[in-house]
């Protein structure tokens, strides 16, 4: 691929990819650890929302960040600074669109969970952040990890969301698949081929990566159907 701007294009999906896929894994795993052992009012709300991602259009999902977002949006009013068109604009657009394939990586993770290993745990006198760094994450890391790459790997290939809140300007807010929509535009057919193959090999590595780290996962829990 001899064309610089997919280059610097490539490297700002993978630097939002990066940051979102942070992003989600400090708010993705409480909130996940609260659906999948706590029972509360309004709990079906909850997960609905955080769920709706996945069957709402990106487009709509995008339309209603740029209103948010933009310069005559209510945080551009309160808060005086404007987000669409932005890195930052991109970043959270994605957080919200991948969420739903996170959580639900962690959930899992959390459901297969021995809680009694937690009980015995806080038993002998280890604290939660104890328990948290020596029993739960060892035992829970493949499926959050897979949950993460999941997430990650969606957000390479996102596109009406960052479209609407980030547009398509090069070096700044051009995602991968909004360069390869705009070199089928322009009729550049060879270029569009190559980005989308290096699209490809991406992908697929990262979904053998889950695929290779879901086994290790079941593996490790006898009852599992392998």
């Amino acid at each position: 691929m001899s064309d610089p701007v997919f280059w610097e294009t490539l490297a700002l999906t993978l630097r939002v990819s990066l940051v979102s896929t942070l992003i989600l894994l400090l708010m993705g795993l409480p909130l996940a650890w609260v659906l999948a052992h706590k029972r509360f009012w309004g709990k079906r709300v909850v997960e609905s929302v955080v769920l709706l991602p996945l069957t709402l259009p990106p487009t709509v999902l995008g339309f209603y960040l740029l209103l948010l977002l933009g310069q005559n949006g209510p945080i551009a009013q309160t808060l005086g600074f404007s987000w669409a068109f932005r890195f930052e604009g991109l970043v959270v657009g994605s957080v919200l669109f991948s969420l739903p394939l996170a959580l639900n990586g962690y959930r899992e993770a959390f459901r297969g969970l021995d809680l009694d290993l937690i009980q015995t745990a806080r038993t002998l006198g280890a604290g939660w952040r104890r328990v948290w760094l020596e029993v739960i994450l060892p035992l829970t890391w493949p499926g959050i990890l897979s949950g993460s790459i999941l997430a990650f790997a969606h957000t390479l290939g996102e596109f009406g969301v960052v479209l609407m809140v980030g547009g398509s300007i090069p070096g700044k807010t051009q995602m991968v698949s909004i360069y390869i929509y705009d070199q089928v535009q322009a009729l550049r057919f060879d270029r569009a081929n190559q980005a989308a193959g290096v699209l490809l090999l991406v992908s697929f590595a990262l979904v053998y990566l889950v695929r290779s780290l879901e086994e290790r996962w079941r593996s490790r829990t006898p009852s599992s159907v392998r």
